[in-house]
């Protein structure tokens, strides 16, 4: 199921919307969800990152569409964005955070529909295996390939990211089950490490490919040793 957030301050163009991705859904045989938000601050606080792709008006009261899409990419980098305006300069501006095209208004079902179209296609070429956690900040998209290790941090856990550090309140086994069988391996009690990231081991620790130094205890050494070496057997 494909799911759509509609940004926008008037209802009407909303609804207008809403209706051209439900003709598009009956044409294609889709099932998408469409989840609607009339300022920006709503979706940030309310963010959820199952959402796959967002129609964002820049022009907009309260908190504006450029501001939305950077506080948004802080909690999830891949989801679509696709900003609604009515003046090109604001569109052109809008991608630096990495939107997947602009739209000037008014949008004909035409256009809606090429825009999809090339989505899907997209989205379905990059299926990048995630999860989501969740802290007081809100919920949080995590994409496997750029999580290199998490550590337990004051009784929860500290997800080391190639773009930021994100606390979450879970347990090392639940993560540990969730991600079995994903490439990760328990170097420590400590410690649950992506072995795309690991460089080499020598005695009792590890190195990343990015210089950081990770401990591996001497109980769980054997198995995190041959975890690794069939990883590395299967890139072979």
């Amino acid at each position: 199921m494909l799911h759509i957030a509609i940004c926008d301050d008037e209802q009407s163009f909303v609804d207008h919307l809403n209706g051209l991705i439900r003709q598009y859904a009956v044409e294609n045989s889709e099932e998408i969800k469409v989840t609607p938000f009339y300022d920006g601050l709503d979706l940030i606080e309310k963010y959820d990152p199952t959402i796959d792709l967002i129609f964002l008006d820049i022009q907009m009261k309260l908190v504006d569409g450029l501001r939305t899409a950077e506080k948004i990419r802080q909690k999830d980098e891949k989801v679509g964005i696709i900003f609604l305006t009515t003046l090109t300069q604001y569109g052109l501006e809008g991608y630096k955070y990495q939107a997947a095209n602009y739209i000037i208004k008014p949008i004909k079902y035409v256009r809606l529909r090429d825009e999809l179209n090339q989505f899907l296609a997209r989205s379905r070429r990059d299926d990048s295996p995630s999860l989501v956690v969740k802290n007081d900040s809100g919920r949080y998209k995590v994409f496997l390939k750029s999580l290199r290790y998490i550590e337990t941090f004051n009784r929860n856990l500290l997800l080391h990211t190639e773009q930021e550090k994100i606390i979450c309140y879970r347990s090392m086994k639940e993560m540990e089950q969730e991600l079995k069988g994903q490439g990760f391996a328990r170097s420590h009690s400590s410690y649950l490490v992506n072995l795309f990231y690991v460089k080499g081991v020598q005695k009792l620790e590890i190195t990343l490919v990015t210089g950081e130094v990770l401990p591996i205890s001497q109980p769980k050494r054997k198995q995190f040793m041959e975890e690794l070496t069939d990883y590395w057997g299967d890139l072979i």
